[in-house]
């Protein structure tokens, strides 16, 4: 049986606890309606109350997103692993302590009538804030925070906020309710007080509610933002304010640096870690300097405006899940379209995911385009340019593999990236396109009793391996092409006595009886129905089609789930499932594991479809099920 006071009373209404802001909200819009907007602001303790809850959510968001932009933040890092998936599910409801202090904060209101009507300011009301804060919340805190590392309560309370291993800003929100409620009283002290002596104010209680939030953010940030420096000039100030570091310190060394937010009562309490002061100075005489370079690195692109959003940096839940479009997306259009005008003009390559396998670091780094902008022939030089930069950057840190996603080895933008290959021969890291690979997870998909299948695509480089793969496995192949040269050349390649099982088509009517389909080239809902009931879509088309045909099934792009073992990773790929990958990123991992010393770019070579598979399934990689295949032959 859970301990008392463990679990939230709201639990059970999910995103709908939000709700409990209900009858504030309805309080506050029916006083701005019918009185001056002023007064309402001056006055209405129920709108007073909403905005600090809301701008207390902003506090903890803003530093979430300055914490996970890792091009800024990366060699500021005190823990170097990354925030996988089990601590980002646990932090979930990070935010149910502001609806429990907001329900404190309008029950106080409510019954403490000396609570409304409030001046703006009152100077003594800020000195005697601070006062009770350093007098009385800081002890409370400190001495609190140290019965909670007892065995009972750490075991039954306290052990959730420290099961996190590695501190985020929402991180100090993940705790019970019990600790949350203690901490109420450790925040409504100063407040209460102050307004108890006659010399409260509203933007007192703005001001210590909201940098009370902030320093707990900045704690638990995992970012130093301290200069060493401030402390050398003024060494009295570690002991009023604490870092990252230092509170990093507590989390990984759980016996020390209990303070709220002064050093100075772990020093009295003789709890303040001896390694607290050099331990900050070297990180923060490292920042800005070149960290461990990534052994892998995988170079993606922006899709589209939406999953532009789709980035820990800018809502990590939502990139923890795989991408599908929301309705509240649509509001960070406006920063989005910013943003991608900012970026084509100033930005390069960047860092955007990490994650760990097998001692190896691998990171995701985006080229700051756009999907759309691959298809304007004035913005090919750029795009090239852009993935160009970043190859060579990868080339001079150290990194041994990288691999191009989706559009950034278009056959037409820079030939499935053997334009840089010829360009710089003497390539120490290896360009990978990984089509290799997505060719045979697309291959394996198709079941091996099917005898004749539909490609749309059919003249690319994935449609040309595809085809000549299936012939030699006596399977007919419709290959959708006008283009009677480029069918003819294909099928001069495939073996003699297997030609005749590659067939150019030109119109998809020629697919009515074929219930495989293949498609490399994006089709509408209209030429989909051409396929018969019961068909199934394989696909390798970016971005996917639309799943139109109720009574036909659709596979995902090709993808494969990363191995077990893998380390830190907390955000999804695209429309991926958690731990799943496109091919062509596991293509680069398994070039990267395998240990090859060649370039993967260019055509494809059929003959090691069968060779990277194996050695993908040999390293614990796992072929993704898409939807149920059914095919009647």
């Amino acid at each position: 049986m859970a301990a008392p006071l463990t679990a939230w009373p709201w639990e059970f209404l999910g995103s709908y606890k939000y709700l409990l802001f209900g009858p504030l909200i309805g309080k506050a819009s029916y006083s701005i309606i019918h009185e001056d907007p002023l007064k309402v602001l001056m006055n209405s303790w129920c709108l007073n109350i909403l905005i600090i809850c809301a701008l207390r959510g902003l506090v903890h968001q803003l530093w979430s997103s300055y914490t996970n932009m890792l091009f800024l933040t990366r060699t500021r890092r005190i823990l170097q692993q990354g925030v996988d998936f089990k601590q980002i599910d646990k932090e979930w409801d990070w935010d149910n302590f502001i609806i429990l202090q907001g329900l404190i904060a309008s029950t106080a209101c409510y019954l403490l009538p000396f609570l409304q009507n409030l001046p703006l300011w009152n100077t003594i009301g800020f000195i005697s804030t601070l006062v009770l804060h350093v007098g009385v919340s800081e002890p409370l805190y400190y001495w609190m925070h140290r019965r909670f590392h007892g065995n009972y309560f750490f075991e039954n309370y306290h052990s959730l906020h420290h099961s996190s291993p590695v501190p985020q800003p929402f991180t100090a929100g993940s705790a019970t309710l019990l600790e949350h409620l203690v901490l109420s009283a450790i925040v409504g002290i100063p407040v209460l007080g102050s307004t108890l002596m006659g010399c409260g104010s509203i933007f007192v209680i703005y001001g210590y509610v909201l940098v009370f939030d902030f320093l707990r953010c900045l704690g638990h940030s995992n970012v130093e933002v301290i200069s060493h420096k401030l402390f050398e000039k003024a060494p009295f100030l570690r002991y009023i304010l604490y870092t990252p570091t230092y509170h990093s310190l507590h989390h990984t060394e759980m016996d020390t640096n209990f303070c709220l937010f002064m050093p100075l009562f772990d020093a009295v309490g003789k709890t303040l870690n001896s390694k607290s002061w050099g331990l900050h100075k070297e990180i923060s005489l490292n920042a800005g300097k070149n960290g461990r370079a990534p052994d892998f690195v995988f170079l993606a692109h922006v899709v589209d405006l939406s999953s532009a959003m789709h980035v820990p940096f800018v809502l990590r839940s939502f990139s923890s899940l795989p991408f599908t479009m929301r309705f509240f997306v649509v509001g960070f259009w406006p920063g989005s379209i910013t943003a991608m005008l900012a970026m084509w003009a100033w930005a390069k390559a960047f860092l955007i995911t990490f994650y760990n396998l097998r001692g190896r670091l691998h990171q995701t780094w985006a080229v700051p385009r756009y999907g759309f902008q691959y298809f304007l022939p004035f913005a090919l030089d750029g795009i090239n340019k852009q993935i160009e930069q970043a190859i060579l950057r990868a080339d001079k840190m150290g990194v041994k593999v990288i691999s191009l996603a989706a559009l950034n080895k278009n056959e037409g933008l820079n030939g499935g990236g053997t334009l840089f290959v010829n360009k710089h021969p003497d390539l120490r890291v290896r360009v990978v396109h990984g089509n290799t690979l997505t060719a045979a997870v697309i291959l394996n998909e198709i079941p091996k009793d099917v005898e004749e299948v539909f490609l749309s695509g059919a003249t690319s480089k994935l449609g040309r391996a595809i085809a000549l793969y299936l012939c030699r496995r006596k399977v007919r192949v419709l290959m959708l092409t006008l283009s009677t040269e480029r069918f003819q050349k294909i099928q001069k390649e495939a073996p003699a006595d297997c030609q005749h099982y590659l067939v150019q088509v030109t119109k998809y009517q020629a697919a009515r009886n074929c219930k495989a389909w293949i498609v490399g080239k994006w089709i509408t809902p209209r030429e989909q129905r051409w396929a018969p009931s019961g068909a199934h879509f394989h696909q390798f088309v970016v971005p996917p089609i639309l799943h139109f045909r109720r009574d036909c099934t659709y596979g995902d792009l090709a993808a494969m789930r990363l191995p077990d073992d893998v380390q830190g990773l907390g955000s999804c790929e695209y429309t991926m499932d958690r731990g799943v990958v496109h091919a062509c990123h596991a293509g680069g991992v398994v070039h990267l594991l395998e240990g090859w010393t060649h370039h993967e770019v260019g055509a494809l070579d059929v003959d090691r479809i069968d060779i990277v598979w194996k050695a993908a399934l040999k390293h614990g990689l796992k072929p993704v099920s898409s939807s149920k295949v059914n095919i009647t032959v």
